[in-house]
């Protein structure tokens, strides 16, 4: 819903962080990421954004994982 209504008002980039990759089984687990990814952009394509312009980040609100600095998760 932010998406369409940020594409609505004119926004031509966005960036998606993945949260709460910490929760994962196993913690930052590439399957469930790439899960989201997959359903995230049928979404944001249907909205108009162009996907390969689009990055995904997997993050972790709550530890700040990857927020600030890049991590090697």
């Amino acid at each position: 819903e932010h998406a369409l209504l940020a594409y609505t008002l004119g926004v031509k980039q966005l960036m998606v962080c993945v949260n709460k990759m910490d929760l994962t089984e196993p913690p930052f687990s590439q399957k469930r990421y790439d899960e989201v990814v997959k359903n995230v952009s049928v979404f944001i394509k249907k909205i108009g954004f162009e996907i390969g312009a689009v990055p995904f980040i997997p993050v972790s609100g709550w530890s700040g994982e990857n927020m600030i600095a890049p991590s090697q998760k």
